[in-house]
């Protein structure tokens, strides 16, 4: 394993003291200058202060099409993709339309089989669609890659309107090439100045219904008095924001703060409810974490081991009978998916072997099994990057023979530019790629597998040095005695944290008194800080610690009994 140095972030002190002026709380206004924010404006989450949709290039000509077909009455088909911000994107869509004022029974949808389909915009998902007789295709969280799949829509007399948030494929030149759709969304477009690059597919779709819904105010449908209220989606909106580990800018954390507060108000999905039920967490209490890693995973789980039309149906069903059955069922399916997991990450580190004779991995860890399940690779790619701290891909077989892969780097690492150079040094070796800088995806034949892995660790030799693979971990340094206990907990679970814009994570010395293991999976510890007997937890470590280290760690309430103790879960020690 990678032993992360454990460094503490600055903190601007005339920042921190800014914010504490305005009235943020001490802890908060050390945490937030650290992160960049400079004034308490900053922190404004109110919808007035959201990005304008007119700053999205393409949204006024997306509403114009969508509004000529609502009053065509022309049937409109939502091409989703198989993640949770696919499905959320797609529930945002069929459910943003009806409110605007689509007839139920113009609406539909179709979502790829990741085993059987592929990803994305394909001829394929075009003839699928064709049994609901569309005017129109809205691909969601796709598209921008859909090149066949808009030339096939054409030939059908079938419009495309493409959002999508991915970067687009470049030629031999450098120059992106872009789909020949009737109108595309997407800020990551050439020449989109839209400021959240970052912004998910769902945020894509909800600024485009927010630029129909002005469109159709022009054309007198309602007036500002009587018009929908899209905020009603931003339970969504949030939840497939954070499930796709995008960056939270100031865009996307306002986003996701305003779906937090629909949420913990009550005013949610069904479906939303139903998923925090099986969860097993509490939405008065509902965080950014509960989407990360309780709802977003039962709902991606679907589109890895059987059908995200569940997590569509439980997104978009107003039944809470119904809603609550589609729960239980994801819930069912997202711990099969932890057992599949678990299975391949044990192979995974019988193939490390062979790749670290000397325990030291190599530039690059590419691997593949035959056993290894399509749907999973892209999590396990995921641990053993942080665990190796090294780009990772991991390939399984699919349906079609071919081997499709899944990627995970590290910061200093643009994983989508390195497939670039690696096609443009073995021009045919990659069928399909695409991705962003810090998760990617290809598909390869399986007779070229030794190659590919053979070219990326040598662009990974390239581009790698000693200051990337310095595996440093920021922390927010010591504690204050002061806050160690349940209401800065449960303050700090009420802000905003994820992807660039991290969960605070402390660092103190600590005097271990006892340790043991939990389940033969987790070390129980309990610990001396600043004179008092703390409990603490590392998840995933079976390797006992030393007398005295230096521990980072999150706060978190362990409940037992009806009982809520402050509690040390364990990142790293060193």
């Amino acid at each position: 394993m990678s032993t992360p140095q454990i460094d503490i972030r600055d903190v601007p002190p005339r920042a921190a003291w800014a914010l504490e002026q305005a009235g943020v709380h001490p802890l908060l206004a050390r945490l937030y200058a650290a992160r960049g924010i400079r004034s308490a404006d900053e922190l404004d989450d109110g919808l007035p202060r959201l990005l304008l949709p007119t700053a999205m290039a393409g949204t006024d000509a997306a509403a114009r099409l969508l509004a000529d077909t609502l009053d065509a009455g022309g049937h409109i088909v939502v091409v989703a993709d198989y993640d949770c911000d696919g499905a959320t994107a797609c529930a945002v869509a069929l459910r943003g339309l009806a409110m605007l004022g689509a007839q139920p029974n113009t609406l539909h949808y179709v979502v790829p089989d990741r085993a059987v389909h592929g990803y994305g915009l394909t001829p394929t998902i075009v003839d699928l669609a064709l049994q609901h007789r569309p005017a129109l295709l809205v691909t969601v969280d796709n598209g921008i890659a859909g090149h066949a799949g808009v030339d096939r829509a054409h030939e059908l007399g079938i419009r495309v309107l493409v959002t999508d948030h991915h970067l687009p494929a470049v030629d031999e030149h450098g120059e992106p090439t872009l789909p020949d759709a009737d109108v595309i969304v997407n800020p990551n477009q050439p020449a989109c100045t839209f400021e959240s690059k970052a912004i998910a597919g769902v945020g894509v779709m909800f600024y485009v219904l927010l630029a129909l819904r002005a469109e159709l105010r022009q054309r007198g449908r309602f007036d500002a008095s009587n018009q929908p209220r899209l905020d009603a989606l931003l339970d969504l909106v949030a939840l497939g924001t954070v499930a796709d580990v995008v960056k939270l800018d100031a865009n996307n954390r306002r986003l996701v703060a305003q779906g937090l507060k629909r949420i913990r108000a009550g005013r949610m999905q069904t479906g939303v409810a139903a998923l925090f039920a099986a969860a097993g967490r509490d939405p008065q209490r509902a965080s950014a974490t509960d989407f990360g890693f309780s709802l977003g995973p039962r709902l991606n789980a679907a589109g890895r081991l059987a059908d995200m039309t569940i997590g569509i149906t439980c997104l978009l069903t107003d039944d809470p009978t119904q809603a609550a059955e589609l729960a239980r069922l994801l819930d069912s399916i997202n711990r099969e998916r932890r057992e599949v997991e678990a299975g391949m990450r044990e192979q995974a580190e019988v193939l490390l072997e062979s790749l670290m004779p000397k325990g030291e991995p190599p530039a690059a860890v590419v691997l593949f099994d035959p056993e290894f399940h399509e749907g999973v690779v892209g999590i396990v790619a995921g641990r053993l990057k942080d665990r190796l701290h090294r780009p990772t891909f991991v390939f399984a077989a699919g349906a079609d023979g071919l081997l499709k892969g899944s990627g995970r780097s590290i910061p200093g690492f643009h994983l989508r530019d390195a497939l670039d150079l690696v096609t443009k040094r073995h021009p045919g070796l990659l069928r399909r790629f695409g991705g962003h800088s810090m998760a990617a995806g290809c598909t390869i034949e399986a007779d070229h597998f030794g190659t590919f892995a053979e070219a990326l660790r040598s662009v990974a030799e390239e581009g790698l040095d000693a200051a990337t693979l310095d595996h440093r971990l920021a922390t927010d340094g010591p504690l204050d005695p002061r806050w160690f206990d349940a209401a800065t907990v449960g303050l700090l679970d009420q802000q905003v944290w994820g992807q660039a814009f991290e969960a605070p994570l402390f660092a103190d010395e600590v005097e271990v008194l006892r340790q043991r293991l939990v389940g033969e999976k987790h070390l129980k510890l309990s610990v001396r800080l600043h004179g008092q007997v703390r409990d603490a937890i590392w998840f995933g470590q079976i390797e006992p610690v030393g007398e005295r280290v230096r521990m980072a760690y999150r706060l978190a309430l362990d409940t037992w009994q009806g009982q809520a103790r402050v509690q040390m879960v364990v990142v790293a020690v060193g």
